[in-house]
This record gives structure tokens, C-alpha cells and sequence, in this order.
């Protein structure tokens, strides 16, 4: 399926990760509270800072991602083009979790002009970033037989935002990710970019030319920037429920945990993680897709 959603839930039949996640998050905040601040020559602080774009989604990948980050003590952006209130309460959120400093940013992730906007903003607040998780995206559900059930518009919506969006937003805070030097940029992709499957064929076309924008993000950004996708499965919450309807999804969504090797789909916490490791994972791995379905595509 590989959609972004919102609430998690535990649920008969699937194999949580609350555990691991939960003692994952202990050593990092203790390692926080322990480790020396990072200084610059000066001597002056050098938190660093993560830009979700999408970062609103009630309980989704983008949120559960930008408080997880939060929780490090880094310095955080909460993107988000419509709901100032969801931004807000997001940003509430990250300040009580612990982050260094929350900025609150209004961005359409099409319009150049405000994404230049918000790049400037974050130079002129911290002058640096060290992380841009691209997470904006849109989708229109519609079964892949029902060619007619997919307008022009539609598609063209959905790769304004997911491909598009994620170009502009992208170049305009290249300069910024190249002069922090050792920086990361995570572009929210799908399975479904690999296996033409998801919510739409529209989405799952877009999630297939982000992945091969990843391929060339990492090799005209590199050697200051690493970039890479992460590839989830079916991810439980809101916003597949809102979208396929609840007795579809838990029809899907058990299927799934009945197939896949490890018995569960994702939750956001999980994804969360996951954009964590990848922001600091070895220094050479960079154009790289990692999926996170399980092990759904071993399943036979």
C-alpha cells in the first residue's frame, strides 16, 4: 500500500513495536542529557535542525517524525500549508518534548516562492539544517481497474505535490543543506513506487519518480548531503481508514499481517524511527530506497 496515515492503534493480530521503540527513544534522550552540547569556533551552540514538510497529519508519519526528533532536543520546522491550528498543536507538542527551538513555517511545498520564504527564514533563525524529511504528499484513492475513475486533474494534483513539491522544496534549501557539510535529506516514498500498487495509480506513479529523483538528488547534493527514501508498506492509522473506508482496511490491513513475514504492517512511530536512523546512518549510504514493509515483498 505504502500510505502515509494518522492514528495509531494496537489491534488483535498485529505485532506491535511500542517496546522497541520505547527503549530506542530511552537511550536516546539519555544519551541527550549526557552528551556535551555540540560547539561551532566560537563556542556558541550548534543544535541541529530538522524541516518535516507535512508535518500536521493528526497522529501521521510527518508528526510522529518531527516529535520524535523533538525528543533528541534538536532544533525542529513544523511545515504545513492550511491548518495553522494542527501546525500549532504539533509545535506544542515538540516543545514539550523537549526540542531546542520549534519554528512554525507556512509553506506550499509547489510554491517556489514560499519555499525560498521558509529557507530563508531558517538561515536567518539558526543558519543551518541539517535534516529535510520530505513528507508532504496527496493521494486519490481509486482502484487501478477504474481507469475512468481518475480525472487528468487528479493526477496532475498528486504530482504537483508528491514529485514537484518535492524538487522545489529540495532546491531551495540545497545552500543551506550544503553548508552544514554533513547533512541528510529523507524523501517519503512507497513500495507502491516499485510495485505500481497503492491507493492510486496516479500515487503510485509519483512515489516512482520520486524514487528516481532520489537517485539524482544524491548525486548532484553529494558529497555535503546524503539523500534517500524510505519506502513504507501499508501504515495503520486515519488516513488509509478515511480513504478506503474502515471494513476495507481492516480487511487489507489483516491480510497483510497474515502475509508478511514479520506478521505486522508499519505504524507512524515506526517510520519515525526509521527516518531517524537513515539522518544518521552510515556515512556512506546515500541513493539508496529502503523499504519498511515487513518483508511484504519475500511474502509468496
Amino acid at each position: 500500500m505504502g500510505e502515509r496515515a494518522g492514528r495509531t492503534h494496537a489491534a488483535a493480530g498485529g505485532r506491535g513495536i511500542s517496546k522497541r521503540v520505547a527503549a530506542f527513544r530511552a537511550g536516546q534522550a539519555a544519551q541527550a542529557r549526557t552528551a556535551p552540547a555540540l560547539l561551532d569556533m566560537k563556542g556558541e551552540s550548534m543544535e541541529q535542525v530538522c524541516l518535516v514538510t507535512g508535518a500536521t497529519g493528526r497522529n501521521g508519519a510527518g508528526s510522529a517524525t518531527i516529535k520524535f526528533f523533538a525528543r533528541q532536543g534538536w532544533r525542529v520546522v513544523v511545515n504545513y500549508s492550511r491548518d495553522e491550528g494542527a501546525a500549532e498543536a504539533v509545535a506544542a507538542e515538540c516543545r514539550a518534548l523537549g526540542a531546542a527551538d520549534v519554528l512554525v513555517a507556512r509553506a506550499d511545498v509547489t510554491s517556489d516562492e514560499a519555499c525560498r520564504a521558509m529557507a530563508r527564514d531558517i538561515e536567518q533563525r539558526w543558519g543551518r539544517l541539517d535534516a529535510l524529511v520530505n513528507n508532504a504528499a496527496v493521494t486519490t484513492f481509486n482502484d487501478h481497474k477504474n481507469l475512468d475513475g481518475l480525472s487528468f486533474d487528479d493526477f496532475q494534483r498528486v504530482f504537483a505535490i508528491n514529485v514537484s513539491g518535492v524538487y522545489v522544496v529540495t532546491r531551495a534549501m540545497a545552500d543551506l543543506l550544503r553548508r552544514t557539510g554533513n547533512a541528510s535529506v529523507v524523501n517519503m516514498s512507497s513500495v507502491g513506487g516499485l510495485r505500481g500498487t497503492g491507493s492510486s495509480m496516479a500515487y503510485a506513479a509519483s512515489k516512482s519518480a520520486l524514487n528516481a529523483m532520489t537517485f539524482s538528488f544524491a548525486r548532484v547534493l553529494a558529497p555535503e548531503v546524503r539523500v534517500n527514501a524510505l519506502l513504507p508498506g501499508f501504515i495503520e492509522g486515519d488516513w488509509l481508514i478515511n480513504g478506503m473506508g474502515r471494513e476495507r482496511y481492516e480487511t487489507v490491513r489483516a491480510a497483510l499481517i497474515a502475509k508478511n513475514p514479520l506478521k505486522s504492517v508499519q505504524t507512524p512511530d515506526e517510520i519515525a524511527e526509521a527516518v531517524w536512523w537513515l539522518v544518521h546512518g552510515p556515512a556512506a549510504l546515500t541513493g539508496e530506497l529502503v523499504q519498511l514493509d515487513a518483508g511484504g515483498r519475500l511474502a509468496v
